[in-house]
């Protein structure tokens, strides 16, 4: 079975593809941590055809769309972006950079820009038109859990307004390069003490950052072992997170897309406070967007 289009999710930290046959069905999936972070200037087609060449025939030009970080300023070829209230896709501002190999043919997918306050995206809104490919009337909110998590009002088949959490990455930095690195190193989790310093963190977040150096005392004089420092850690800066994102949760149902560990602490997160959570599967919505940029591509197709 020929490959009929590649479609690419070129994060931060990861390169996701898959090879997708002309009846729909994924041919084959592949994944390597080369996000773009981590690729030099010049070499991103060399690292995509490392990943995918050998799905490529020879003798035909494969199309292939990429939605993420790829397209911004650090990435391959930026892209822009468009202004929110927005439809989640605009696929004829698409980007094409130049390549060397014939076999494939390269689009990059805009992102999604809010004026006020600043905020930006690159690659939730190709997740937020695939949930909205199987979901045309869903009028609510979309938490797009991550490094940099977004909070995401969607109305009318349109994103009316977002905001991005830097969670994740406060979380990492202080697991690696704080005093508390070392008793928060594992992979251990304590659903009972996160839940516990994310209440604190809730009905106090002027004490954050004395509720920090506690874990760490907590470690020394109680014998506090790494699970529970971890989950704490997480429990403290996800209680920031939903107390800041509250005019989003309070009162509409939210959707958690994504999948994996992560999801299911920001569902834990939320129903601890009694917030109307559903999931979706973050794969399926990024291939569904894709899809829906593809089908755009074919009857539109980027000068």
């Amino acid at each position: 079975m020929s490959v009929e289009w590649v479609a690419v999710d070129w994060g931060t930290t990861n390169l996701r593809a898959w090879m997708i046959a002309a009846d729909g069905r994924i041919i084959a999936r592949q994944t390597a941590a080369l996000g773009v972070s981590s690729v030099q200037k010049g070499q991103f087609e060399h690292t995509l055809l490392d990943l995918i060449g050998d799905s490529l025939e020879s003798d035909r030009q494969t199309p292939v769309v990429i939605c993420g970080m790829a397209g911004a300023r650090q990435g391959w070829l930026e892209a822009p972006y468009v202004c929110a209230p927005c439809n989640p896709l605009h696929p004829g501002q698409a980007v094409q950079p130049e390549t060397r190999d014939p076999r494939i043919s390269v689009r990059i997918l805009t992102g999604v820009m809010q004026a006020r306050p600043s905020d930006v995206m690159r690659g939730e809104e190709t997740q937020i038109s695939g949930y909205l490919a199987t979901h045309p009337d869903f009028d609510g909110v979309l938490c797009l859990p991550g490094t940099h998590s977004k909070w995401v009002r969607v109305s009318g088949g349109c994103i009316q307004s977002f905001r991005t959490f830097m969670t994740g990455e406060c979380f990492n930095l202080l697991a690696t390069n704080s005093v508390l690195s070392h008793v928060v190193a594992g992979e251990g989790w304590n659903a009972p003490s996160f839940i516990a310093a994310l209440k604190q963190t809730l009905s106090a977040p002027q004490h954050l950052t004395a509720q920090l150096f506690s874990i760490r005392a907590s470690a020394l004089l109680e014998g506090l072992d790494r699970a529970q420092s971890r989950s704490e850690l997480s429990g403290i800066l996800m209680g920031l997170e939903i107390g800041g994102a509250r005019e989003f949760w309070e009162k509409s149902k939210t959707v958690l897309i994504g999948h994996d560990k992560l999801v299911q602490v920001y569902r834990s997160a939320l129903e601890a406070v009694s917030a109307n959570v559903e999931t979706a599967d973050g794969e399926i919505c990024t291939l569904d967007g894709l899809r829906r940029a593809y089908d755009s591509l074919k009857l539109c197709p980027v000068a």
